[in-house]
């Protein structure tokens, strides 16, 4: 059983924190760049984005089967994470530059851009995570190094959340600027905070890729023929715990983006406090990352149900308390960051296991078809979160409609309901039936998962 020392450890979490510093600042920042900074229509955005989502997730399958089938000296992954970071970073800059294009060419410049974005990310995401299963064979060790990457993933998140727009109006001086200086301003202030996150991002992935290594393979890996995208989607069939794992990851992923999609138009309607969103995002993003610590030591006090039945509780509770609090004390913070804590403590909890997860669905692909498919079987991560994005974005767009909402007016009743549904009801449904889909359909748990590494190990030795 392989044990990874200090600097493996943190120099494979670190790339986390670049990576994700890359992502979000394109995920929180780009829809408000190209509407109020660059000008574009919202419409044409969403569009965009929406198509651009939707093919990422059917790419990602098509790279997973690509880096499944790569040899190289430096291994399977760590060419392309340090390959698809450079052009990533590339791309970042393009994208929050300045093209000096008028009308349509300008428009089709940003989507192009766009789109190309979140292809090459792909070419660095999906060897990250696929990374990981073959740091360790031990599984408490995996637990450990599992919760690495995570935490630092959502420290980006946090500091990107918390301090990006600072940073934005520091960089480009955007000072008591108002009118079209200030957005110019802003507009270089994103650029030249864009070349700030890539440099950051080149240099984490770089310790990444010169000091994590694999340390397990497949036992005939080196001589297997490569993987086409046909037998892809015939070991995504055939891996009856991939399967059953895309329904628990899908469906607890709706949860965290759908109340993080719907929560900015529910704190200023529904409670009449648009602050209150920071508030609630600040302790809910500081939470997740405590429950990604505590994973470890959860995960090793009890069993895999009984802390998944947390995770998919937790949720349940801090968002049926957020709403309440918004009925009956919506001017209480106290209380708005209590129920951002419960909530993003299960979303922790949640990141944690279902990264151990995957890993140990990798194992059993091995078990079950003897062969481990790392890269694609990671692929189908990066897939359903991107699947979740398009699918939560429709559900908000179609249900505020549904609800009869109007931008920038008071709110009707039936309306302001309609928000505390989304807002509530709907994520606690999500969460019940993750929690179903893991009790009833997956099993590498208990006894089976003990039995299945002893197996494993046995093949490896005979």
């Amino acid at each position: 059983m392989l044990m990874l020392g200090f600097k493996e450890k943190y120099s494979y979490g670190v790339g986390a924190l670049g990576k994700d510093l890359a992502c979000s600042i394109v995920f929180l920042y780009v829809m408000f760049y190209f509407t109020d900074i660059v000008g574009l229509d919202p419409v044409f955005v969403g569009s965009v984005m929406f198509i651009a989502r939707f093919w990422d997730a059917i790419n990602d399958t098509f790279m997973g089967v690509v880096i499944d089938n790569t040899r190289s000296k430096f291994g399977k992954f760590r060419p392309w994470i340090l390959g698809g970071t450079i052009i990533n970073a590339i791309a970042i800059v393009l994208l929050f530059s300045n093209p000096n294009l008028d009308g349509s060419a300008r428009a089709y410049y940003y989507g192009a851009m766009y789109i190309i974005w979140g292809m090459t990310y792909t070419i660095m995401d999906i060897p990250y995570w696929s990374m990981l299963p073959t740091l360790s064979n031990n599984p408490e060790e995996r637990n450990k190094i599992a919760v690495i990457p995570r935490i630092f993933a959502s420290l980006a998140w946090f500091l990107m959340g918390t301090f990006g727009l600072q940073m934005v109006a520091r960089l480009g001086n955007v000072g008591e600027l108002t009118g079209q200086a200030r957005v110019d301003a802003q507009m270089v202030g994103f650029s030249r905070f864009a070349m700030v996150i890539s440099a950051v991002f080149v240099f984490c992935s770089l310790l990444t890729f010169l000091f994590a290594k694999e340390q397990v393979v497949a036992e005939d890996d080196d001589k297997k023929e490569k993987t086409t995208v046909k037998q892809a989607l015939q070991i995504i069939k055939n891996n009856d715990q991939l399967m059953a794992f895309i329904g628990i990851l899908l469906s607890f992923n709706l949860i965290t983006q759908l109340s993080g999609g719907v929560s900015i138009y529910y704190f200023k309607y529904a409670v009449g406090n648009e602050d209150m969103y920071s508030l609630f995002q600040a302790y809910s993003g500081i939470s997740e990352i405590a429950g990604l610590l505590i994973f470890p030591i959860v995960a090793s006090k009890i069993s895999r149900t009984k802390l998944y039945a947390i995770a998919c509780s937790l949720p349940i509770i801090g968002l049926s308390g957020l709403v309440a609090t918004g009925i009956m004390m919506p001017t209480n913070g106290a209380m708005v960051a209590i129920c951002g804590i419960i909530f993003k403590l299960g979303s922790g909890l949640s990141l944690g296991a279902s990264t151990v997860m995957l890993a140990d669905v990798v194992d059993y692909g091995e078990y079950k078809l003897h062969t481990r498919n790392e890269s694609i079987v990671f692929s189908i991560q990066t897939m359903l979160v991107k699947f979740a994005s398009a699918i939560s974005g429709w559900i908000v767009g179609v249900g505020l409609s549904m609800i009869g909402y109007v931008p920038n007016v008071d709110q009707t009743g039936a309306t302001i309901t309609g928000l505390r549904v989304l807002m509530g009801a709907v994520p606690a449904v999500l969460a019940i039936l993750s929690f179903v889909l893991f009790a009833k359909f997956f099993k590498i748990k208990g006894q089976f998962h003990t039995d299945m590494l002893a197996e494993l190990q046995h093949r490896k030795a005979s």
